[in-house]
């Protein structure tokens, strides 16, 4: 990444953080040529670290949806009593582009989101009630979605009745792909499945095994019956 060194920058600029657009990726190789053309995606590279239970990565939103919505389906096996359909959604954090067309597509009779969410635990940031190592976040609201309660007490009465750990999740800013599936066509009851996540939205992005772990016997348990709201 480029941007002007410290060293050549005095007085008041030195304590201001510079602009987005005085950012820039150097890609020249020495002799004229450039790796890339204006345009090109590009993304801070960070491998998977494993620290005890916690999993440290980039890009965990969502990929960490897409595992627990796989390994689901793995465990499904195709097996259930209802008609399941998994999308896997594009452009969710720049205006829940996806989810509109696909859940006009598939009108569905109810919808669970699964998506990170902040960690109430992490050492600097705003408290709140989800915290990592705490199970799956079963959500109430967020800025674009309340929860009907029929959702929400069928999501709680499966993770009792499984003995799955888990939280209930109120999340004052940010939303998720169930936003703008709960006003398809004429409206589907809509509910989301979250991951407790420490840093959201940098290269560092930690979430705890056994929280995955319990989103996936969520998820899987209450496919697993009929979903009766």
């Amino acid at each position: 990444i480029g941007v002007i060194s410290v060293h050549d920058v005095w007085g008041e600029s030195r304590r201001n953080l510079p602009e987005l657009d005085e950012f820039y990726i150097d890609v020249s190789d020495g002799n004229g040529n450039h790796a890339a053309q204006p345009g090109v995606p590009a993304a801070f590279w960070n491998p998977l670290v494993e620290r005890g239970t916690r999993m440290v990565a980039k890009a965990m939103d969502d990929r960490i949806g897409c595992v627990i919505a796989i390994e689901a389906m793995r465990r499904l096996n195709k097996q259930s009593p209802n008609d399941v359909y998994f999308v896997f959604t594009v452009q969710e954090e720049v205006g829940l582009r996806g989810a509109r067309p696909a859940a006009y597509g598939v009108d569905p009779d109810v919808a669970i989101a699964l998506d990170v969410t902040r960690s109430g635990d992490e050492l600097k940031g705003e408290k709140m009630v989800t915290k990592l190592g705490g199970g799956a976040a079963i959500k109430l609201h967020d800025a674009g979605l309340v929860v009907p309660p029929a959702v929400r007490d069928w999501m709680v009465a499966r993770a009792e009745e499984d003995h799955i750990p888990y939280q209930l999740e109120l999340l004052q800013g940010g939303s998720t792909d169930a936003a703008a599936i709960q006003t398809a066509r004429a409206g589907v009851p809509s509910g989301c499945i979250s991951i407790p996540c420490r840093y959201i939205h940098t290269a560092s992005e930690t979430v705890d095994y056994n929280d995955v772990e319990a989103c996936v016997a969520l998820l899987t348990g209450l496919l697993s019956h009929p979903a009766e709201l």
